[in-house]
């Protein structure tokens, strides 16, 4: 039952950072699209450009790779730790003839952008927008709408801290994918720490962070026993204090019998 409302209280809380979220997500998208598409001084197509980031965003690092939507769809591209397979086709808005993809990591701002309560990073947060191309100096673009048709996109995480472990309970990994929107998926994390994904978002490794609860066959706590063994010493403790209690009472009654035949000879003298 514990474990129901833990999990329950998390989606709650999962569905009310959405809105506030995507809001802030949104946002940077548009900004880092601007300056991706800075990168396209001499652009050539199939060659990823990497461009700069406003001082208050360090730590996040882009790049634009413009493509036409024909060759993406017959050949596939790697890009970064992203691999399309032949067959990433884009449907909508329109078939734009040249696209741009724009890849983000967001590094030390993966937390800031896209909180996960209940669970923490293992990789930065990875990005891969796709816009049209027609214009290299538009801001504010839409997203195009791409998708694998035939095999799933991967991404292989080059960056990834230890699975931390509690006790002897390995922590499972867990593959996150922030869909454009709003939605959260889960998912396992295959060899070599990678990812598939069916269309553009933004995804990254994450592990629970909250511990699993373990109670004993009986039900009832361990008594601790802290210094390794001192319940032991005092349980010792308390016998000795007994048994020295009894040897010192045997050691005392003769004296005490002795003391006691006196006493009545003493006073069956006075009454004669």
């Amino acid at each position: 039952m514990l474990v129901v409302l833990i999990w329950l209280s998390r989606l709650s809380y999962l569905s009310a950072e959405v809105s506030s979220r995507g809001q802030a997500a949104a946002a940077l998208d548009v900004l880092l699209q601007d300056h991706a598409y800075r990168s396209f001084v001499h652009p050539k197509t199939g060659v990823p450009y990497d461009a700069q980031v406003p001082w208050n965003l360090t730590g996040v690092q882009i790049a634009a790779l413009g493509l036409r939507s024909g060759s993406l769809y017959m050949r596939g591209v790697v890009y970064k730790e992203f691999e399309f397979p032949v067959g990433v086709n884009e449907t909508s808005p329109y078939d734009a003839e040249r696209l741009v993809l724009v890849y983000q990591n967001l590094g030390n701002w993966s937390v800031v952008y896209y909180p996960l309560p209940g669970y923490s990073y293992l990789a930065p947060v990875l990005g891969l927008l796709a816009y049209d191309a027609i214009n290299l100096s538009a801001k504010r673009l839409p997203y195009l709408d791409i998708k694998a048709t035939v095999d799933p996109i991967k991404i292989k995480f080059q960056d990834v801290k230890p699975n931390p472990a509690n006790g002897t309970v390995v922590k499972s990994l867990k593959c996150v994918t922030f869909n454009l929107d709003g939605s959260i998926n889960f998912s396992d994390v295959g060899s070599g720490n990678t990812c598939l994904a069916v269309q553009q978002g933004h995804l990254s490794i994450a592990v629970d962070s909250i511990a699993p609860v373990t109670t004993p066959n009986n039900g009832s706590p361990p008594s601790p026993t802290p210094g390794g063994g001192s319940g032991k010493k005092k349980s010792n403790s308390k016998t000795w204090i007994i048994v020295g209690s009894v040897l010192g009472g045997l050691a005392l009654l003769p004296f005490l019998v002795l003391w006691v035949h006196k006493y009545r000879k003493r006073k069956h003298l006075e009454e004669m």
